[in-house]
Parts: structure tokens; sequence; C-alpha cells
């Protein structure tokens, strides 16, 4: 949220390589300081986090390579390109938990190189190999990338009739850009990424609580289902290329937020079966130790309390905590439910997310779009940090019902600030000609 303006604000007044490079080399080095926490004398715990912050501020280079490739496409392509983007991300978030998931055969011990006191586990190999793929990508920058700008003449002839007045328009973009549609789509995109992370978030605890799925089990047929929805994003994202040829970015922005809309709609409970509460499947010990009384041996006695003691009190808990006392009066979230709702928002999701980069940049123009492409994306980082913290307090004192329900009010919101701004959501060059 902080690196994405800084980077795009750089990306405009120098070439774009040196931001990406710096910012990659950023995202290495923190991988290898992952990978090295356990060397530290002490505070351990705080090496880690100062690892996490910098991956994230690593990240923030996503602003420069949208800023590119709406400088490197015309607006015919500018859609087809986005949603390459986009499908090239949403590969990247299927393939890391399956690559990471896959390197747990390494095991808790793995190997160890005292040279470089190197440990080399289930634990730390994903944070090599992150570095591994950052390096190959400088390498890659350094050796492939070349600086391309593409700028609609024949559009800028139209309007102001000679190459001439093209670059008036270039020079004079940013004082005709619709900053009511450019701060809506900020807030737009603030939703879409909102909405999404909380969904990812809230997946394990609903359906442990809901389905009294353990831990594992939650984390296994979560990520199967997560999987699956990436899959069906990449499938929506190179649709849309195709969609975007025969209807406007605008509605099919405002069609994306319907099918979110009915994606959480769905989760709403309704009926008359209620979630298992915690420790209901589980026996009380005492009842074990009396009925081991019959037998002479107080040995025979002791052992057999102590083992059932032992399997209750370290069994894990299954069902909805009997703290959350919402649990008693909410109904079940059938799996069916959850299905479907997976799979509406896994179709609206990608729709929105490519429309919203594709609109934002036909709204800015010519100009570099780098600082703007650094708000956007931090809109969207800040909806991904404050997703969780709702989450996690909301659906914990409230449930469901005050978890989804406000969800719903706050994507209607979004509709209806788009259909008070859908006359704005225009291309640069058909604003500016409104102007002249």
């Amino acid at each position: 949220m902080i690196a994405s303006p800084l980077f795009g604000a750089w990306s405009n007044y120098r070439p774009r390589r040196e931001p990406l490079i710096v910012s990659i080399f950023i995202n290495v080095a923190a991988n290898v300081l992952y990978g090295y926490v356990h060397a530290f004398p002490s505070h351990n715990k705080y090496y880690m986090l100062l690892s996490r912050a910098f991956i994230g501020f690593g990240a923030g280079n996503v602003a420069v390579v949208r800023s590119y490739v709406a400088g490197a496409t015309s607006l015919q392509e500018r859609t087809t390109a986005m949603a390459n983007i986009s499908a090239s991300q949403a590969l990247g978030f299927i393939l890391g938990p399956a690559l990471q998931a896959g390197m747990t055969s390494i095991g808790q011990t793995g190997v160890s190189w005292n040279l470089i006191d190197l440990e080399l586990n289930m634990y730390t190999a994903p944070a090599f190999f992150g570095a591994f793929l950052g390096v190959a990508n400088i390498v890659l920058i350094v050796a492939l990338f070349r600086e391309h700008c593409v700028i609609d003449l024949d559009r800028m002839k139209s309007i102001n009739g000679n190459i001439q007045g093209s670059s008036e328009v270039l020079e004079n973009s940013y004082d005709s850009i619709d900053l009511i549609a450019v701060v809506s789509s900020n807030i737009l995109f603030f939703v879409i990424l909102f909405v999404f992370a909380i969904f990812e978030t809230i997946a394990t605890p609903l359906t442990m609580d809901m389905y009294a799925w353990t831990g594992k089990q939650a984390v296994l047929y979560n990520g199967i289902l997560l999987v699956g929805v990436g899959v069906e994003s990449i499938v929506v994202f190179m649709t849309t290329k195709f969609l975007s040829k025969r209807f406007e970015d605008r509605l099919l922005l405002l069609g994306g937020f319907v099918i979110i809309f009915l994606g959480f709609f769905v989760l709403l409970p309704w009926g008359n079966q209620y979630p298992p509460i915690q420790w209901t499947e589980i026996k009380n010990p005492s009842n074990y130790n009396s009925a081991e009384m019959k037998y002479n041996e107080s040995s025979i006695i002791t052992w057999n309390f102590l083992t059932q003691a032992s399997l209750y009190f370290n069994a894990e808990r299954i069902g909805c905590p009997v703290q959350q006392v919402w649990c008693q009066h909410t109904p079940i979230i059938h799996l069916v439910q959850y299905i479907l709702s997976a799979v509406l928002i896994g179709m609206g999701y990608p729709v929105c997310n490519v429309m919203t980069y594709t609109l934002y940049s036909k709204l800015l123009g010519p100009k570099p779009q780098g600082v703007y492409m650094g708000w956007l994306t931090a809109a969207g980082s800040g909806a991904r940090t404050l997703g969780p913290v709702f989450v996690s307090q909301v659906y914990t004192h409230y449930g469901p019902r005050w978890t989804f329900g406000p969800i719903c009010g706050i994507v209607m919101a979004a509709i209806i600030l788009m259909g008070l701004i859908y006359n704005r959501l225009l291309g640069f060059s058909i604003h500016y000609q409104r102007l002249q």
C-alpha cells in the first residue's frame, strides 16, 4: 500500500526497469532473510516480521507493471492485455500454494549446510525458491525488457486535427482527467478487493465452525476449492477478452458486481439446522474413570484414566466454539451454499478486477500513469489489509449474518455508485472531445 505510489511515481520520471529491478531485489533480500530467521541469536520473530514487511513493499511494483501495460497498448488492445496480466497473476496465486504444498515432502528437518548456516526444510524452501524466481526475473528484465509507448495518434488527430495538436493533448492531459471518475474507480476497486479478501480469510474458520472440520481438513478442502476458483478465474479472464469485443467495459464491470452480490447473498444462513457445538462428540473422562473402578488393580485404573484424560484434553476441538454465542441460534450455511458462493465470487471477481484496471487506464489518457496506478494499487492493498480485520472482529462476535449482510450492503452501494458515475466512466479521448 505504501510502496505502490512511490514506485509508480518513480516509473513516471525514470526508465521503468529501475523500479522493477529495485523492487524485485528487495523481494529477493526479504525472502533470503526469511530463510535465515533461525540464524539470529534472539528476536527472531521481529526479523520474520521485517522480512514479511519488505516482501509486501517489493510487491508494490504491480503499479509499475499496470502503468507500463497501459502505456504500451492501444485502446483496442488494452482489455486483452490487462486480462493477460490478471490471468498471469491468478496463475501465480494457484501455483504458489501448490508448490509450497509440494515442498512439504522435504520435511521439517530437511538438509543443513553448516558452512553458510543454511537450513533447507519445508518452511524455508518456499522462501529460497521465491528468491531464485526473483533473481530470474531480474535477469529477464535486464536481458529482454524494452520501454515501449503507444499513443493513439489517429484518435488524437481526429480530435485536434494534427500531430502537433496531439502533443498538446499529451502535455495537458492531466488537466482534462475526470477526477470524480478516478476517485470513484479507486473506491470501486477497494470494494472489489475488500470483499474478496474477506472471502479468502473467512474460508477456514467458517468451514470449521459449520461442518466440524478439523484444521487439517479445512486447510486441505479450502485449498482445493480455492485452486478451483483460481482456475475458474483464469478461464473468466480469457473469456472477458472476447466479451469486451461485444459489450461495453462499463456493462461488464456492472455485471461483475451483480454476480459478486449474488455470491455473498447466497451465503446468508437460513433454515432450522444449526452448526455442531464443540465437545458434543467427546465424552467426559470421568465416565471412563468410574467405568474402570471394577478393576481391583489401582495401576490399571490410573493408567486408563490418564489415557482417556489425555485424549480428552489433547483432542482437536471441532465444531462451533461455545464462546461464539451466535452458534446456538444462527442456522448453518449448507455446503452447497458455500460452494455455489465460491463459484459466483470466482466468476464476478476477475471480471471486476480486469475491467476496473482497463477503465481506469482509459480514463487517465496518454500521460504516464504510474502515480495514479500506484493509488489504485494502494486502494486494493488497503482493502486486503482491512478485510481480514473486519471479518475477524465481526464474524467472531456476531456470526455470518452480520458478516455477509453488511457485505451485501457494501457491494450494493458500489453498484449504486457505479450507476451514478456510469456516464463518467469514459475513455480520456471521448471525455476530452466533449470538453472541446
